[in-house]
């Protein structure tokens, strides 16, 4: 039996399935690559083969077009295909509309690539599917006991009570435009909110896609330097940068939240003056990360990037082998 460090290799390009011929995730342009997302961090431009879901296939070409793959496959969840010597199949992540786990079995060895992941029930895309394997090949973005995030509902509910107590002034919502925006307004939905979102340009697309693939977010209407000044009241969506830069200048007394996992840290906040700090996070928090270990009863973890010291540790107090692959080229701030 082949022990997987001998077919599988961190290299300067990303992670080397040999025997596959194929790269998860890599930073650089390869001839075959499988995808676990679309976040630009994790799906590159200039791949020969691209393999993927449909969602993230999708995405890819709305944000690259050409320069996305030369040749792109998609592949269901649960649907298992022979790469070389390899059996793969891909298993719903959680974290964003289309993200997958890779799932690889060779040589009587099951190994699991998360890619990004998360626990919670979300709206907008399919939910973390545990997978039992040998291998559990793992982020750590929020790998601290400090990083536990509350309940969805009671940061949405922060937000629509301050909307009720600040109708004097627009809602500015820093958002990142793949999944959090969307999984923002879905929640919103499900909280009753039925009015208008005003979004940002850079939402509009990836919020269509999503239409496309049949998650409705309601009306959205774009902010127009005509309709800034109307907006009192309502909520508007942003990517984070343009919360405090000129864009949101005509807005009325616009109130800044920001929707992110990194809103635990109060000087965070601060340094992006944010007045609503809303922690919501597509990755999984400390305690997700651990219970996740648990119940792949893997035996053995390996820890792609983020607080890997301390979830090694963890895992070693289990007796489960732990091993940092210290890769770099993954975004924590696009989460």
């Amino acid at each position: 039996m082949a022990r997987p460090e001998t077919w599988l290799k961190v290299t300067p390009k990303g992670l080397f399935c040999a025997p596959g011929d194929f790269y998860v995730d890599p930073h650089s342009a390869v001839e075959r690559a499988i995808i676990t997302h679309g976040h630009a961090d994790h799906a590159r431009p200039g791949h020969g083969k691209v393999l993927a879901t449909a969602e993230t296939l999708a995405i890819n070409a709305l944000r690259m077009g050409e320069k996305s793959a030369r040749e792109a496959q998609a592949l269901a969840y649960g649907e298992t295909i022979r790469i070389g010597e390899v059996d793969v199949r891909l298993a719903p992540a959680g974290h964003v509309l289309g993200s997958a786990q890779v799932v690889m079995e060779y040589a009587g060895q099951r190994v699991v690539v998360s890619g990004d992941y998360k626990r919670r029930t979300d709206p907008t895309c399919t939910a973390f599917d545990v997978v039992p394997c040998d291998v559990f090949i793992t982020e750590a973005t929020f790998a601290l006991p400090v990083f536990r995030h509350p309940e969805d509902t009671g940061e949405i509910a922060k937000l629509l009570a301050s909307v009720d107590r600040n109708s004097d002034r627009a809602h500015v919502v820093g958002v990142y435009a793949l999944g959090k925006a969307q999984r923002v307004m879905a929640l919103l939905r499900q909280a009753g909110y039925d009015r208008p979102f005003y979004v940002h340009g850079a939402l509009q697309p990836l919020s269509a896609l999503y239409g496309d693939f049949g998650i409705e977010l309601g009306d959205l209407r774009s902010v127009t330097p005509e309709n800034k000044g109307t907006l009192a009241g309502e909520i508007v969506l942003a990517p984070p940068g343009a919360t405090s830069d000129r864009w949101s200048r005509g807005l009325p007394e616009p109130l800044v939240a920001f929707a992110s996992g990194w809103m635990r840290i109060r000087q965070r906040a601060r340094q992006r003056s944010v007045e609503l700090p809303m922690i919501l996070s597509d990755h999984a928090d400390w305690d997700e990360l651990t219970a996740t270990i648990e119940e792949v009863d893997a035996g053995e973890v390996w820890i792609t990037h983020g607080r890997d010291d301390a979830l090694a540790h963890y895992a070693e107090t289990r007796g489960i082998r732990a091993r940092a692959l210290s890769m770099i080229g993954y975004e924590e701030e696009d989460e």
